[in-house]
């Protein structure tokens, strides 16, 4: 009973560990988004600014166009998300229904492909949009998130797939219901926390890229916030530490907020429908 005692205050000392590792840096940019220059340069940094400014936040408005820069960001995000959530259901299912051996190497692959980094896939992804010309254009960094987002969406939604009982898509087979009106009417419902899940993983992985917008994106008008974030450091390397920080604070709130609002369908009972109805 000690050791049972022990073993569980060790898993919550390290779990609170584990929380105070993932806030310090956050807390720490609200806390220099709020300090003036002089507190900034200050040899004995404090937590609480001792004169709280909003000089900072309106710095770095004047100085980049962070709302421009949102709005794109905020239209590949939604559009990424939207689309990688439409194509990779119907082929969850199919994937997770039919254990054929071409549903198993497609399985494998969309695992291995996870490990291909960034620079790997960018050349012939870049070719392929100049040849479509849709570089530096907004619906051409969308399609890209949706062709990174789509394998990890679709090893996500064959899992909640598989756990929907196959019961209740016989008995819709029986009332003469087909696949299509199936996956709609049945399926689809019971696995609306797996896509709000699935949606929120491509929402927050476009909001947060870099390296794609940086590349495909060269008008300053299209840019996206990752980007322009770039923007506050200098030639030399000198970042503009309080509008950097002012701007950077900004661009996390949308992910949190999401992340707030869908929460409850994210950790509620997938299958909470079907036990109701």
């Amino acid at each position: 009973m000690r050791t049972r005692k022990s073993a569980r205050a060790g898993q919550y000392l390290a779990l609170l560990a584990y929380l105070v590792f993932l806030a310090f840096p956050f807390l720490w940019l609200i806390s220099t988004a709020f300090k003036p220059a002089r507190e900034l340069g200050s040899l004995h940094p404090t937590w609480i600014p001792k004169d709280p400014t909003l000089a900072n936040f309106r710095q770095a408005f004047d100085e980049q166009p962070l709302l421009e820069a949102a709005l794109n960001s905020l239209t590949a995000a939604v559009g990424a998300a939207v689309i990688a959530v439409l194509i990779a259901t119907p082929m969850a299912y199919v994937m997770a229904r039919h254990r054929t051996r071409l549903a198993r190497a497609a399985t494998g692959w969309v695992v291995v492909s996870q490990a291909f980094p960034f620079v790997l896939v960018i050349i012939p992804l870049f070719l392929v949009l100049k040849n479509l010309r849709l570089i530096n254009s907004v619906p051409g960094l969308i399609m890209v998130y949706v062709v990174w987002a789509l394998p990890f969406a679709l090893w996500m939604l064959v899992g909640y797939v598989r756990a929907v009982p196959t019961e209740l898509e016989e008995a819709a087979a029986v009332d003469g219901a087909g696949r299509l009106r199936t996956l709609v009417s049945i399926t689809a419902p019971l696995l609306a926390p797996g896509i709000v899940a699935t949606a929120l993983f491509a929402f927050i992985s476009a909001w947060n890229e870099f390296f794609f917008a940086l590349v495909l994106l060269k008008t300053p008008e299209k840019q996206t916030l990752p980007v322009v974030l770039t923007h506050f450091i200098g030639a030399e390397g000198v970042a503009d530490l309080g509008p950097l920080a002012a701007a950077a604070f900004l661009a996390t709130l949308p992910s949190l907020v999401v992340f707030a609002v869908i929460q409850k369908r994210i950790t509620g009972g997938m299958l909470a429908g079907a036990v109701k109805s």
